[in-house]
């Protein structure tokens, strides 16, 4: 038996919005008692005592969308390296997208990833492709994928075929299963790689106007009001985007909606730096955009952050900014830098961020969220927000080391994660 007392620690559970400090036991992993003071007395001679001063200990974080590398590219990551970026950055549970070689668009594949996917501390899931090889021509078998237990369906990459799209809503609806869209018209994107406004002009890159976005998000939605189908809308990036989405909800559409981790930490004023790790897809917004998504978070108009960890090898992302290969790594630096921007200089509550990164997640999937409390596994994530570190390949588990936070000290750092039983 493993016994393990948390003393005097700040619990974060957004299910049922507590955020205090108190004593958690945790027994071969389960709770067995949350309350203000545990007498050692009550507990085993071998328990192990942990100081709780200064630290958190949240629900477990849950990524609503990642890439690996594997199969196909395990340069850029494998299943395994994934999985322990995602235990550091204190994530118990990761979906993965289908959009590898091959893409996972049939049940051997789901099979074969599940069987590369042990990991002791995280848990993970695969989302199966909308189409066949996520190419968005021909729809998958999307009940055989049901039936091999994928989290849901996405192809993570945009559908252009909106009559396929519309069969697509009304054949998945019925197999209880989640399905997640990216709105983008490439049609409209062009070779866009910023988003366009007075900012675009003064990098000297094409931009992207926000309608790449908006109009294929309105189309959506009607789908969304006609057939009265559950849908998650991937990658929100633009302001107009959230109030739809606001009006949407008002309106009692089913639909939840999440952005990425750095479109709420950057925007286009960041680009001037040309950094490869900064060209991402959707690009980052402008000011105005990255500001709607943080009022939509705080306001629920957005429920989830998904971190879109996109791992590619050194050589791919040292080129001119416009060739380089959208998307950057972010499991084990995402935590860290919410919570300095957002929670230290109090603009958000602890429970605003936690409930985007965990229970919120949770929900999108169609999942039981984490609990704190007696006779519920152990899922959770142990965070010092004081403790110093930096960013190099040596202190990163990822494969990969595309970022633009790379050589710099970060403060606040996942200690542990618990998967629970």
């Amino acid at each position: 038996m493993t016994s393990e007392l948390f003393q005097r620690i700040r619990i974060l559970d957004p299910v049922v919005e507590s955020d205090r400090t108190t004593d958690v036991w945790v027994v071969d992993g389960a709770i067995a008692a949350v309350a203000d003071a545990i007498p050692q007395s009550d507990l085993p001679a071998d328990t192990h005592l942990q100081d709780g001063s200064g630290l958190i200990l949240g629900t477990g974080l849950i990524d609503l969308y990642s890439h690996s590398g594997e199969p196909g590219f395990e340069s850029r990551e494998t299943l395994a390296s994934l999985m322990a970026a995602a235990s550091a950055g204190g994530f118990t549970r990761v979906a993965v997208l289908p959009d590898t070689d091959p893409a996972v668009d049939n049940p051997s594949s789901v099979a074969w990833i599940q069987s590369r996917s042990k990991h002791p501390t995280s848990t993970l899931y695969s989302w199966g492709a909308l189409t066949l090889g996520a190419q968005g021509e021909q729809m998958a078998e999307l009940a055989e994928l049901a039936a091999a237990r994928v989290v849901g369906f996405a192809d993570g990459l945009p559908l252009q075929n909106g009559s396929l799209l519309r069969r697509i809503l009304e054949y998945g609806q019925h197999l209880g299963k989640p399905i997640a869209l990216w709105c983008c018209d490439r049609g409209i994107t062009g070779n866009g790689v910023v988003r366009d406004g007075v900012a675009a002009l003064q990098l000297g890159v094409a931009g992207s106007p926000a309608i790449a976005e908006t109009a294929p998000l309105a189309t959506v939605l009607e789908f969304v009001a006609e057939l009265e189908v559950p849908v998650h809308l991937m990658r929100v990036s633009t302001a107009r985007s959230v109030a739809l989405i606001r009006l949407a909800k008002a309106q009692g559409l089913p639909v939840t909606a999440s952005t990425t981790w750095m479109h709420l930490l950057l925007d286009i004023l960041d680009v001037q730096s040309y950094d490869p790790s900064l060209r991402l897809d959707p690009p980052l917004g402008n000011p105005s955009d990255r500001q709607a998504l943080i009022q939509g978070i705080q306001d629920g108009t957005i429920d989830a952050i998904a971190i879109d960890h996109s791992p590619y090898t050194y050589e791919e992302k040292t080129v001119a900014f416009a060739e380089a290969p959208p998307g950057a790594i972010g499991l084990e630096l995402a935590l860290p830098l919410l919570w300095q921007t957002f929670v230290a200089p109090g603009k958000w509550e602890a429970l605003t961020l936690w409930r985007s990164l965990s229970s919120n997640p949770a929900r999108c999937l169609g999942q039981i969220p984490a609990r704190i409390a007696p006779d519920h596994p152990a899922e959770l994530t142990l965070f010092d927000p004081q403790i110093d570190w930096q960013v190099s390949p040596q202190t990163l588990h990822s494969l990969a080391s595309n970022t633009p936070w790379l050589g710099q000290t970060l403060k606040g750092k996942v200690l542990r994660t618990f998967c629970g039983q």
